[in-house]
């Protein structure tokens, strides 16, 4: 079965930024997110080994979310000054190597990497998300995987269905449910309040669904039956905001995304110039000159 391997950007780099101190280049421009993002790229090739890649990313731009809900992301600190620069480096180094990016105003990464992995399922293609967002554990299924790192950008955990409910208590498919009564303090909106993961997961398990929950409200124990009602809309909107939109408006080209259109000359072109020493051999290792020499990439 062919392969797709879906990063999600904005994910990856806030991960590779904290994980390393202030790199520099040869010219002095901050590169810590772009080494430590190239470097886990290549990690998770060389494990994965997909046929396909592509990579997605927020816009600056406010999202739907941001507009259903002032409070969403309100509380996030503005990206430090040394950071900013580097998203450009970054989208240019992928441009050189060929990798298919995707960004849309109004919508994040999460539902660009929803909508792919849905397209890509209806080819009958396996998709490996690679994120550190939870929230996109909702999007496992018999085709689609999720890849987190959990020490640093080198240590990882691989999420299929049986993980995800290992994990947390409940299937894949009840992550927006569970989502929606537990809240997001890390997106900034609450779901009901006094109801934690334990009591979520086992309602969950009882109840199956977040609707089915709620129409049988009544059969619970006063104190939750009081706590869901009293929180009713306030754990419907956090259900709208866990959603992710699995049809938001992209083109999508399985083809144009297969690793061997990659150009590894030219990737290795702009590492030399950057003085990117450890990942020019590592792309060597991966890549060695005889495939470039011979036409193959």
């Amino acid at each position: 079965m062919n392969k797709l391997l879906l990063i999600d950007g904005n994910a990856i780099m806030h991960r590779a930024y904290h994980a390393y101190p202030p790199l520099t280049n040869s010219k002095g421009e901050y590169v810590s997110i772009v080494y430590g993002f190239f470097t886990m790229l290549f990690l998770v090739l060389a494990e994965q080994k997909p046929e396909y890649l592509a990579v997605c990313f927020d816009r600056p731009k406010p999202t739907f979310r941001q507009t259903l809900y002032a409070g969403y992301h309100a509380h996030r600190e503005e990206l430090p000054d040394d950071f900013v620069p580097q998203i450009g480096l970054l989208h240019t180094l992928l441009e050189t190597m060929g990798v298919q990016i995707f960004e849309v105003d109004g919508y994040e990464a999460d539902d660009l990497l929803g909508t792919i992995s849905v397209k890509a399922k209806e080819k009958g293609v396996e998709t490996v998300i690679v994120t550190g967002d939870r929230d996109l554990l909702q999007l496992v299924n018999d085709k689609v995987k999720v890849l987190m790192p959990i020490t640093g950008i080198t240590k990882t955990v691989l999420f299929d269905e049986a993980a995800v409910e290992e994990k947390y208590g409940v299937k894949a498919s009840q992550v927006v449910d569970y989502k929606a009564l537990i809240g997001d303090a890390s997106d900034g909106y609450p779901g009901v309040t006094g109801i934690g993961p334990k009591t979520a997961a086992k309602l969950l398990q009882e109840y199956g669904t977040f609707e089915n929950l709620y129409m049988r409200v009544g059969e619970l124990p006063e104190k939750i039956g009081l706590k869901l009602a009293t929180d009713a809309e306030q754990a419907a909107l956090a259900k709208q905001l866990a959603t992710i939109i699995t049809d938001s408006p992209i083109q999508f080209d399985l083809k144009l995304c297969a690793c061997s259109l990659f150009d590894i000359k030219s990737l290795r072109r702009e590492f030399t110039e950057h003085g990117f020493n450890s990942l020019l051999k590592r792309l060597d290792e991966m890549y060695g000159k005889e495939q470039e020499q011979l036409g193959l990439l």
